[in-house]
Protein backbone atom coordinates (compact mmCIF):
# COMPACT_ATOMS: atom_id res chain seq x y z
CA UNK A 1 0.00 0.00 0.00
CA UNK A 2 3.04 2.24 0.29
CA UNK A 3 3.09 2.58 -3.49
CA UNK A 4 -0.52 3.74 -3.48
CA UNK A 5 0.31 6.43 -0.94
CA UNK A 6 3.20 7.64 -3.10
CA UNK A 7 0.96 7.76 -6.19
CA UNK A 8 -1.66 9.66 -4.24
CA UNK A 9 0.83 12.21 -2.93
CA UNK A 10 2.44 12.75 -6.34
CA UNK A 11 -0.83 13.37 -8.14
CA UNK A 12 -2.17 15.41 -5.25
CA UNK A 13 0.82 17.73 -5.58
CA UNK A 14 0.45 17.95 -9.37
CA UNK A 15 -3.28 18.51 -9.03
CA UNK A 16 -2.81 21.29 -6.49
CA UNK A 17 -0.33 23.03 -8.80
CA UNK A 18 -2.66 22.79 -11.80
CA UNK A 19 -5.62 24.01 -9.74
CA UNK A 20 -3.56 26.93 -8.46
CA UNK A 21 -2.44 27.77 -11.98
CA UNK A 22 -5.99 27.51 -13.28
CA UNK A 23 -7.39 29.81 -10.61
CA UNK A 24 -4.58 32.33 -11.12
CA UNK A 25 -5.20 32.37 -14.88
CA UNK A 26 -8.94 32.84 -14.49
CA UNK A 27 -8.39 35.55 -11.88
CA UNK A 28 -5.94 37.31 -14.19
CA UNK A 29 -8.19 37.12 -17.25
CA UNK A 30 -11.28 38.08 -15.28
CA UNK A 31 -9.65 41.50 -14.96
CA UNK A 32 -9.46 41.87 -18.75
CA UNK A 33 -12.71 43.30 -20.08
CA UNK A 34 -13.98 42.24 -23.50
CA UNK A 35 -13.82 44.87 -26.18
CA UNK A 36 -17.42 44.05 -27.21
CA UNK A 37 -18.68 44.29 -23.61
CA UNK A 38 -20.83 41.13 -23.71
CA UNK A 39 -21.60 39.25 -20.50
CA UNK A 40 -21.15 35.53 -20.10
CA UNK A 41 -24.92 34.99 -20.17
CA UNK A 42 -25.23 37.02 -23.38
CA UNK A 43 -22.40 35.08 -25.00
CA UNK A 44 -23.98 31.78 -24.01
CA UNK A 45 -27.34 32.87 -25.41
CA UNK A 46 -25.79 33.95 -28.69
CA UNK A 47 -23.74 30.78 -29.11
CA UNK A 48 -26.76 28.58 -28.46
CA UNK A 49 -28.86 30.51 -30.98
CA UNK A 50 -26.12 30.43 -33.61
CA UNK A 51 -26.11 26.65 -33.28
CA UNK A 52 -29.90 26.38 -33.51
CA UNK A 53 -30.34 25.44 -29.85
CA UNK A 54 -33.45 26.91 -28.22
CA UNK A 55 -34.37 24.26 -25.64
CA UNK A 56 -31.39 24.84 -23.32
CA UNK A 57 -31.78 27.17 -20.34
CA UNK A 58 -28.97 29.35 -18.98
CA UNK A 59 -28.93 29.49 -15.19
CA UNK A 60 -26.77 30.99 -12.47
CA UNK A 61 -25.16 28.78 -9.81
CA UNK A 62 -23.15 29.51 -6.68
CA UNK A 63 -19.40 29.11 -6.30
CA UNK A 64 -16.24 29.69 -8.31
CA UNK A 65 -15.39 27.51 -11.33
CA UNK A 66 -18.61 25.57 -10.73
CA UNK A 67 -19.79 26.13 -14.30
CA UNK A 68 -21.14 23.06 -16.07
CA UNK A 69 -23.59 21.77 -18.64
CA UNK A 70 -26.25 19.34 -17.45
CA UNK A 71 -27.47 17.13 -20.30
CA UNK A 72 -30.25 15.68 -18.15
CA UNK A 73 -32.24 18.90 -17.80
CA UNK A 74 -30.51 20.75 -20.65
CA UNK A 75 -29.12 23.65 -18.66
CA UNK A 76 -25.95 25.69 -19.03
CA UNK A 77 -25.08 26.54 -15.43
CA UNK A 78 -22.79 29.53 -14.99
CA UNK A 79 -21.25 30.84 -11.79
CA UNK A 80 -22.15 34.43 -10.86
CA UNK A 81 -18.79 35.82 -12.02
CA UNK A 82 -19.21 34.17 -15.41
CA UNK A 83 -22.93 34.83 -15.78
CA UNK A 84 -22.60 38.57 -15.14
CA UNK A 85 -18.93 39.00 -16.04
CA UNK A 86 -17.82 40.82 -19.17
CA UNK A 87 -14.27 39.54 -19.20
CA UNK A 88 -12.11 37.13 -21.19
CA UNK A 89 -12.58 34.51 -18.47
CA UNK A 90 -16.36 34.72 -18.52
CA UNK A 91 -16.40 34.54 -22.32
CA UNK A 92 -14.16 31.45 -22.38
CA UNK A 93 -16.14 29.59 -19.73
CA UNK A 94 -19.57 30.47 -21.09
CA UNK A 95 -18.62 29.41 -24.62
CA UNK A 96 -17.00 26.22 -23.36
CA UNK A 97 -20.13 25.13 -21.49
CA UNK A 98 -22.21 25.89 -24.55
CA UNK A 99 -19.78 23.71 -26.46
CA UNK A 100 -21.15 20.82 -24.41
CA UNK A 101 -24.69 21.79 -25.38
CA UNK A 102 -23.64 21.70 -29.03
CA UNK A 103 -22.11 18.25 -28.45
CA UNK A 104 -25.41 17.12 -26.94
CA UNK A 105 -27.40 18.36 -29.91
CA UNK A 106 -25.05 16.65 -32.35
CA UNK A 107 -25.08 13.39 -30.35
CA UNK A 108 -21.31 13.59 -29.91
CA UNK A 109 -20.31 9.99 -29.15
CA UNK A 110 -17.82 10.59 -26.28
CA UNK A 111 -20.39 12.78 -24.47
CA UNK A 112 -23.02 10.05 -24.85
CA UNK A 113 -20.57 7.46 -23.56
CA UNK A 114 -19.63 9.63 -20.58
CA UNK A 115 -23.29 10.21 -19.71
CA UNK A 116 -23.96 6.47 -19.91
CA UNK A 117 -21.03 5.77 -17.57
CA UNK A 118 -22.18 8.19 -14.84
CA UNK A 119 -24.14 5.56 -12.85
CA UNK A 120 -21.26 3.09 -13.23
CA UNK A 121 -18.60 5.52 -12.06
CA UNK A 122 -20.74 6.50 -9.08
CA UNK A 123 -20.84 2.87 -7.93
CA UNK A 124 -17.11 2.44 -8.59
CA UNK A 125 -16.27 5.62 -6.67
CA UNK A 126 -18.40 4.50 -3.72
CA UNK A 127 -16.58 1.16 -3.63
CA UNK A 128 -13.19 2.86 -3.63
CA UNK A 129 -14.26 5.37 -0.97
CA UNK A 130 -15.52 2.58 1.30
CA UNK A 131 -12.30 0.62 0.79
CA UNK A 132 -10.07 3.63 1.47
CA UNK A 133 -11.99 4.53 4.62
CA UNK A 134 -11.83 0.92 5.80
CA UNK A 135 -8.11 0.65 5.19
CA UNK A 136 -7.49 3.85 7.13
CA UNK A 137 -9.67 2.54 9.95
CA UNK A 138 -7.82 -0.78 10.31
CA UNK A 139 -4.33 0.47 9.56
CA UNK A 140 -4.36 -0.44 5.89
CA UNK A 141 -0.83 -1.16 4.77
CA UNK A 142 0.01 -3.28 7.82
CA UNK A 143 -2.96 -5.56 7.31
CA UNK A 144 -2.39 -5.65 3.57
CA UNK A 145 1.09 -7.06 4.07
CA UNK A 146 -0.44 -9.75 6.29
CA UNK A 147 -2.62 -10.87 3.41
CA UNK A 148 -5.99 -9.58 4.64
CA UNK A 149 -6.68 -7.98 1.26
CA UNK A 150 -7.80 -11.08 -0.65
CA UNK A 151 -7.54 -11.82 -4.33
CA UNK A 152 -11.30 -11.34 -4.59
CA UNK A 153 -11.13 -7.88 -3.03
CA UNK A 154 -8.22 -6.91 -5.27
CA UNK A 155 -10.25 -8.00 -8.29
CA UNK A 156 -13.13 -5.79 -7.15
CA UNK A 157 -10.73 -2.88 -6.69
CA UNK A 158 -9.26 -3.37 -10.16
CA UNK A 159 -12.75 -3.38 -11.70
CA UNK A 160 -13.75 -0.28 -9.70
CA UNK A 161 -10.58 1.55 -10.74
CA UNK A 162 -11.18 0.47 -14.33
CA UNK A 163 -14.60 2.13 -14.26
CA UNK A 164 -13.18 5.37 -12.85
CA UNK A 165 -10.31 5.33 -15.36
CA UNK A 166 -12.57 4.77 -18.36
CA UNK A 167 -14.76 7.66 -17.26
CA UNK A 168 -11.74 9.93 -16.81
CA UNK A 169 -10.28 9.00 -20.20
CA UNK A 170 -13.59 9.49 -22.03
CA UNK A 171 -13.92 12.88 -20.35
CA UNK A 172 -10.75 14.12 -22.08
CA UNK A 173 -12.07 14.28 -25.67
CA UNK A 174 -15.36 15.71 -24.34
CA UNK A 175 -13.59 18.61 -22.64
CA UNK A 176 -11.03 19.28 -25.37
CA UNK A 177 -13.71 19.22 -28.06
CA UNK A 178 -15.93 21.62 -26.11
CA UNK A 179 -13.02 24.05 -25.84
CA UNK A 180 -12.26 23.67 -29.54
CA UNK A 181 -15.87 24.48 -30.42
CA UNK A 182 -15.88 27.42 -28.03
CA UNK A 183 -12.68 28.96 -29.37
CA UNK A 184 -13.73 28.48 -32.99
CA UNK A 185 -17.07 30.17 -32.33
CA UNK A 186 -15.77 33.17 -30.36
CA UNK A 187 -13.17 33.80 -33.07
CA UNK A 188 -15.56 33.38 -35.99
CA UNK A 189 -18.29 35.46 -34.33
CA UNK A 190 -15.86 38.22 -33.42
CA UNK A 191 -16.60 37.90 -29.72
CA UNK A 192 -12.89 38.29 -28.95
CA UNK A 193 -10.00 40.03 -30.64
CA UNK A 194 -6.62 38.38 -31.24
CA UNK A 195 -5.18 39.10 -27.79
CA UNK A 196 -8.40 38.08 -26.06
CA UNK A 197 -8.50 34.87 -28.09
CA UNK A 198 -5.00 33.92 -26.93
CA UNK A 199 -5.96 34.53 -23.31
CA UNK A 200 -9.19 32.54 -23.63
CA UNK A 201 -7.25 29.66 -25.19
CA UNK A 202 -4.71 29.74 -22.38
CA UNK A 203 -7.43 29.69 -19.71
CA UNK A 204 -9.25 26.77 -21.30
CA UNK A 205 -5.97 24.87 -21.72
CA UNK A 206 -5.30 25.01 -17.98
CA UNK A 207 -8.89 23.96 -17.31
CA UNK A 208 -8.34 20.94 -19.55
CA UNK A 209 -5.14 20.07 -17.67
CA UNK A 210 -7.18 19.39 -14.52
CA UNK A 211 -8.92 16.57 -16.40
CA UNK A 212 -5.61 15.29 -17.76
CA UNK A 213 -4.17 15.06 -14.25
CA UNK A 214 -7.30 13.29 -13.01
CA UNK A 215 -7.11 10.78 -15.87
CA UNK A 216 -3.40 10.08 -15.29
CA UNK A 217 -4.01 9.65 -11.57
CA UNK A 218 -6.85 7.22 -12.21
CA UNK A 219 -4.71 5.27 -14.68
CA UNK A 220 -1.82 5.10 -12.20
CA UNK A 221 -4.14 3.72 -9.50
CA UNK A 222 -5.54 1.14 -11.92
CA UNK A 223 -2.08 -0.06 -12.93
CA UNK A 224 -1.03 -0.22 -9.29
CA UNK A 225 -3.94 -2.42 -8.23
CA UNK A 226 -3.63 -4.52 -11.38
CA UNK A 227 0.04 -5.19 -10.57
CA UNK A 228 -0.92 -6.21 -7.02
CA UNK A 229 -3.57 -8.57 -8.34
CA UNK A 230 -1.18 -10.15 -10.84
CA UNK A 231 1.44 -10.52 -8.13
CA UNK A 232 -1.06 -12.10 -5.73
CA UNK A 233 -2.25 -14.60 -8.38
CA UNK A 234 1.31 -15.57 -9.25
CA UNK A 235 1.93 -16.30 -5.55
CA UNK A 236 -1.20 -18.47 -5.22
Amino acid sequence: MGGLIVIGLVFMAIGMFVQWRLKSKFTEYSQVGLMNGMSGAEIATQMLRDNGIYDVRITQVEGMLTDHYNPTDKTVNLSADVYHGRSVSSAAVAAHECGHAVQHKMAYAPLQMRSALVPVVQVCSNILNIFNMGMLFIGGFIFYNQGIVSTTLLTILVVANLGVTLFSLITLPVEFDASRRALAWVEQRGVVNRNEYDMAKDALWWAAMTYVVAALGALANLLYYASLLLGRRSDD
